[in-house]
């Protein structure tokens, strides 16, 4: 299965390209794409994909809904929020599903995350990577898991507990061993498309952090102004394309989330509501799934803007620092003083931080330390230009023209945060 799944999103391998990059995408993500069934390399495939996905995102969801809704039970086995789970979930994955049939279709998932471009990058890059490849899949699965072990609890429960108030057909064990089944898996299945894509963006996020930190070494190397500029050029397109593929599936989680979000308040607050763990504790479950699949990006994204803004920082400071040197050169007459002040001015403080205690965060981008200068070979003119062009063009992550910073991150995710809370508190007694 591993090997079809990547045989149809990969597209045909140069003999240029590595073949352990792909054997590392073949072992890392074959055992996630099996779960979404994208499969185009046939009309018949295609038709099974798109079946698999309209059985277990709406057609088991419509069937729970309008036959296990369960309205004459006892209270502890009705489902009065049914509904809004089923919907929330399913427009979630959707969104999901449509977002990776584009991206196989247009890139195949070689270029989709940037593998095709990893032969130029340096070894800590690639490796960093690499590592990153494998450990996504196993942040995916515990992501996963945990949601569908509580949902798959509390659905056993349902079907076992229930009685003869459950409708059923012919057998009654059978048909609700086989609805409950069905249940399970459309719940694992849509809750993997939600966190594949969300987990996809991290990682093509996590390979530009890399780049990023790699870029920030130019500064404390002799290195030429133009080459620093297009690299910079370089990461900023890249940044650039992660943008417009993911905006839409961004923006609009966000708009589906905080409906759903305000939707749940609205329907559990209501006077004659019965809210309890066994009526609402499902609820709970999926505006937690939702919100985590939210966050991730929105926190991924606002991690890789940090990062490329920072690098307007470490350039002012590599000018500050290089034309305090060349000043201290001008006022030195004899070579001996001229070298002192060159290793002694600026140099990258050894005793700077002489407590060992670092900043949260802090890294080559983001930290206090001073940079080695190399002012004879860069003009104060190519310096000023260089840190301009920085302050006048801000890398990042965008959503139409809006900059994912941490502003907007910290922002969201208070509102999102406290509607959870009140759902949690309302339906499981959190708060």
């Amino acid at each position: 299965m591993e090997e079809e799944v990547a045989e149809i999103l990969l597209p045909k391998i140069s003999r240029r390209d590595s073949s352990s990059e792909a054997n590392l995408e073949l072992k890392s993500y074959g055992s996630g794409l099996k779960w979404v069934f994208l499969d185009y390399s046939s009309l018949w495939r295609a038709g099974l994909s798109w079946s698999i996905f309209f059985l277990l995102n709406i057609g088991v969801p419509l069937v729970s809904h309008f036959v296990f809704s369960c309205s004459d039970c006892d209270p502890s086995h009705q489902r009065p929020f049914d509904a809004i789970i089923q919907l929330s979930l399913s427009l979630f994955a959707a969104i999901s599903f449509l977002s990776l049939s584009s991206f196989a279709r247009k890139y195949g998932l070689r270029r989709f995350l940037f593998l095709n471009k990893l032969s130029v990058e340096s070894d800590k890059v690639r490796q960093g990577y690499t590592h990153q490849l494998h450990r996504s899949m196993r942040l995916l699965s515990a992501f996963v898991l945990p949601c569908f072990l509580a949902d798959s609890a509390y659905k056993i429960w349902w079907f076992s507990t229930g009685g003869n108030q459950i409708p059923y057909l012919y057998n009654i064990y059978l048909s609700k061993a086989i609805i409950c089944i069905l249940l399970m898996c459309s719940w694992l299945y849509r809750i993997s498309l939600c966190f594949l894509v969300c987990i996809l963006f991290r990682l093509t996020c996590y390979l530009h952090l890399l780049r990023l930190d790699e870029f920030a070494q130019v500064f404390e190397r002799e290195s030429e102004v133009a080459a620093i500029l297009i690299e910079h050029l370089s990461i900023r397109r890249n940044l650039r394309v992660i943008s417009h593929r993911f905006r839409l599936f961004i923006l609009s989680i966000l708009i589906l989330v905080t409906i759903s979000q305000f939707a749940s308040l609205l329907v559990i607050t209501e006077p004659r509501s019965h809210v309890n763990i066994a009526t609402a504790g499902e609820l709970a479950l999926c505006s937690i799934t939702l919100v985590t699949g939210l966050l991730i990006c929105l926190r991924s994204a606002a991690k890789i803007t940090h990062k490329a803004q920072s690098v307007t920082s470490l350039a002012a400071k590599w000018h500050a620092c290089a034309t305090i040197n060349s000043f201290d050169e001008l006022e030195d007459e004899t070579p001996s003083a001229q070298i002192a002040s060159a290793q002694g001015e600026c140099p990258v403080a050894s005793d700077w931080d002489s407590d060992n205690e670092e900043g949260d965060g802090d890294d080559v981008l983001d930290n206090t330390n001073l940079v080695p200068i190399y002012a004879n070979t860069i003009s104060y003119q190519k310096r000023q230009a260089l840190v301009t062009y920085f302050e006048h063009n801000r890398a990042g992550i965008t959503v139409y023209g809006f900059m994912l910073d941490r502003t907007w991150l910290h922002t969201i995710f208070a509102i999102q945060l406290s509607l959870t809370l009140w759902i949690l508190n309302k339906t499981i007694g959190i708060s």
